[in-house]
């Protein structure tokens, strides 16, 4: 059973570590400017998957356990699939399907599906957060923790999406259409946008592939030493073991590492924006013991502990201590080296990125008990860190293999001792300036299979307004240069972006509603006799900046209470469901109808792979009608407390 301690108050923790390590404030006073506490981690690839980061033009060959973020782009070629895990939100990829992120942050997760197919499996969705799937014929908006699956057909024009359990809404042409468990609607684009609704499409291979892959989050036994929203804990069972230590309390140790193994050595390094230097392990399982927790050397190997069970843990992008500095050099072919070696519990992470105090607080709550520190004020560089004393602890390599995204265990160096001892630490991150190569997370640009040009150019249509692209790491490399291994500031952001015309949000975003001296855009309309109108579409929400929870992360029992089991609500089926008193108005009779199809077409032949010479295009917002919005008392509300996924967190045995 894991210990729980008290946590952190802002104030005592900040009284352990107020030395900032990089010489600058901290955003005190600004918890909304703090990067995510989640991330977008690649789980699992098959076959060939291909990636091209937010801020580079280029694409290069997923990596396996690489933070996808805002921007960020996934193309399975017509042999692949590949999976992206969000907290508890599993996004899972078909062939010739191409994805990426529009927004993600604590509240937000956005993603364009332009082509392809999608299953998400929602375990948990709270009353603040908000989940949408942007395709070319609309807005999906996933209400419920549920199962849902979402296909774009080759021409980008026909939107099926499928609830197999969990409640979802289509907005299309100013209107919104409700899905509901066991339904499948299509929506048609086109100059008179069309849908229909009926039975669920049955399950086929790649569904039931998603379904086995769900079934190991349902039964990890690590769930009852972690908390679920630890990225990546489904796949500690498999290739280690939990064991029970008088000093950390329950801690995970791997099986089948090298001979000399030691963490933060078998991976590489690569720049991620907003949090720079970023680790990348190789292992299936090197993600959440390299992203939340502390590693400790115990019984004669490395152990991971994952400290306190919290509501929402907090990623990190490397749990390291990097050492050098200005005096401190490798004779290596007339270069200099970099060292780190990984926190143990009890050490602080206080990272090189701008952050809040609230932000410190919650990315050490789990790891850091200040009960056990005595003083009241400590430099983080003059630390008595427990690892640097262990064996091997230490990993050295060249500037190149670190910069390069080369693979860190075929370029480590040995050095002496009493150098090692000598070096003096620097901080969380390397002092050194990243350039194109550890963006793409490659040793070189390497020539791979890329989604056609008009596939990542189509636009997608989105209710909620997403952030403007990052931009250009060309635009940004300059500054990152002039302050080695620190991200770049809001502010130097802002005035780069502002240079950069193809950042602009006008670039990638139209308008909500089209202008009032513009014709309304065609409503959308039944397929067939018998279906019911959609009602207009809602307001979509105002755009916010990623901000953390309100309070800190709480802790919870590690056994949880068992949730009792809802039987979902009988739901009537399309015709016999209630006309609402106000209809969206229909287009001119003139327009000819055009039917619906009633199933998804089978994915087109692997088509000829031309490189984009741009950009993806703009998304379109979804327009809306200026039609008055139904009573209160007309419009369903959405009870997600009531209809919480029922395979979430079991109780363990």
């Amino acid at each position: 059973m894991m210990r729980i301690a008290p946590l952190l108050t802002s104030a005592s923790l900040l009284a352990v570590i107020p030395v900032w390590q990089g010489g600058d404030r901290p955003n005190a006073d600004r918890p909304d400017r703090d990067p995510p506490s989640r991330v977008g981690r690649l789980s699992f690839v098959t076959g060939a998957v291909s990636f091209r980061p937010g801020d580079v033009d280029d694409w290069t060959d997923a990596t396996v356990n690489y933070p996808l973020h805002n921007g960020d782009h996934l193309w399975t070629d017509s042999d692949a699939r590949a999976e992206i895990t969000v907290g508890s939100t599993a996004f899972r990829l078909a062939p010739l399907s191409a994805f990426g992120f529009l927004a993600l942050d604590d509240r937000t997760a956005q993603v364009r599906l332009s082509q392809g197919s999608l299953n998400v499996r929602v375990r948990d969705l709270g009353d603040d957060e908000s989940l949408e799937i942007d395709t070319p014929s609309g807005a999906v908006s996933l209400l419920r923790s549920g199962v849902y699956r979402v296909d774009v057909d080759t021409t980008g024009d026909m939107t099926s999406v499928t609830v197999r359990s969990g409640e979802a809404e289509v907005t299309a042409a100013g209107s919104a259409l409700p899905v509901h468990r066991e339904q499948t609607a299509l929506v048609v684009a086109g100059n008179s946008p069309t849908y229909d609704v009926h039975d669920a499409i049955r399950s086929d291979d790649w569904e039931d592939w998603c379904a086995s892959r769900d079934r190991r989050w349902d039964d990890a036994r690590s769930a009852r030493y972690v908390s679920r929203g630890v990225i990546g804990y489904e796949d500690l069972d498999d290739n280690g073991d939990w064991r029970e230590t008088p000093d950390y309390g329950a801690v995970w140790v791997p099986r089948g590492v090298a001979t000399g193994w030691a963490p933060y050595r078998y991976g590489h390094w690569a720049w991620v924006e907003p949090w720079g230097w970023t680790w990348i392990d190789d292992a299936p399982w090197g993600f959440a013991p390299f992203h939340y927790g502390r590693w400790v050397y115990v019984g004669g190997g490395w152990a991971w502990v994952p400290g306190h069970v919290v509501a929402r843990p907090v990623y990190a992008p490397a749990l390291v201590v990097f050492v050098g500095g200005r005096n401190w050099s490798l004779a290596i072919a007339g270069g200099s080296g970099v060292a780190w070696f990984p926190l143990a519990p009890e050490e602080p992470y206080v990272p090189a990125y701008r952050v809040s105090n609230r932000y410190i607080r919650n990315v050490n709550v789990t790891n850091v008990n200040v009960t056990n520190i005595n003083v009241t004020n400590v430099n983080v560089t003059n630390i008595n860190y427990r690892n640097r004393r262990e064996p091997d602890a230490m990993t050295v390599v060249s500037h190149e293999t670190f910069v390069e995204s080369r693979p860190v265990n075929r370029g480590v160096i040995v050095v002496p001792r009493d150098r090692l001892d000598a070096a003096r630490v620097v901080g969380a991150t390397a002092r050194v300036a990243p350039d194109r190569r550890s963006v793409l997370a490659q040793p070189a640009v390497v020539e791979t299979r890329r989604p056609p040009m008009y596939v990542m150019t189509r636009q997608v249509v989105v209710q909620r307004q997403p952030p403007p692209p990052p931009v250009p790491f060309a635009a940004r490399e300059q500054a990152l240069r002039a302050r080695p291994g620190r991200p770049l500031d809001d502010a130097t952001i802002a005035t780069l972006r502002a240079r950069t015309p193809s950042t602009s949000p006008g670039t990638f975003v139209r308008p909500a509603a089209p202008a009032p001296a513009l014709a309304p855009a065609p409503a959308l309309r039944p397929a067939r006799e018998g279906l019911p109108p959609p009602r207009p579409a809602r307001r979509a929400p105002p755009p916010h900046d990623a901000a953390p929870p309100a309070s800190a992360p709480v802790e919870r029992p590690v056994r949880p209470a068992r949730r009792e089991r809802q039987q979902p609500t009988e739901r009537a089926r399309p015709q016999e469901q209630p006309q609402p008193t106000e209809r969206p108005s229909r287009p001119a009779a003139a327009r000819a109808e055009r039917p619906a199809p009633t199933r998804v077409p089978a994915p087109a032949p692997k088509e000829k792979h031309a490189p984009p010479s741009e950009r993806p295009g703009a998304e379109q917002v979804a327009p809306r009608q200026p039609e008055r919005r139904p009573a209160p008392e007309e419009r369903p509300r959405k009870d997600r407390k009531a209809d919480r996924d029922t395979t979430k967190e079991r109780e363990p045995s």
